[in-house]
């Protein structure tokens, strides 16, 4: 069971990178930083886009229209930071 709770750590640190590398991309991309005419960041971005999507979308439902900000990684990260409390505090029942 331990290596079960270990997995399920690795899988939350997994998407927390997969998010904050997306939100500083989409700020790099609207700074025009980077650009999405080069073949790496958009392989990257799109890439990005089509693991996070099914994620951000049943949020993005719910919360209400912000006038262009999405605050749908805002609330996953939140997500992602409260399962990681709920499974250290019940870390006991793993071992």
């Amino acid at each position: 069971m331990a290596s079960l709770y270990e997995i399920l750590q690795l899988l939350l640190s997994i998407v927390w990178f997969f998010i904050i590398a997306h939100v500083v991309m989409s700020w790099l991309i609207n700074f025009q930083v980077l650009n999405l005419h080069q073949p790496i960041v958009s392989q990257i971005w799109y890439g990005l886009n089509r693991i996070l999507e099914p994620i951000y979308s049943p949020i993005r439902r719910m919360l209400p229209q912000m006038g262009g900000i999405d605050l749908a990684p805002l609330v996953v990260l939140i997500g992602v930071a409260i399962l990681r409390i709920v499974l250290q505090n019940n870390a006991a029942a793993f071992y």
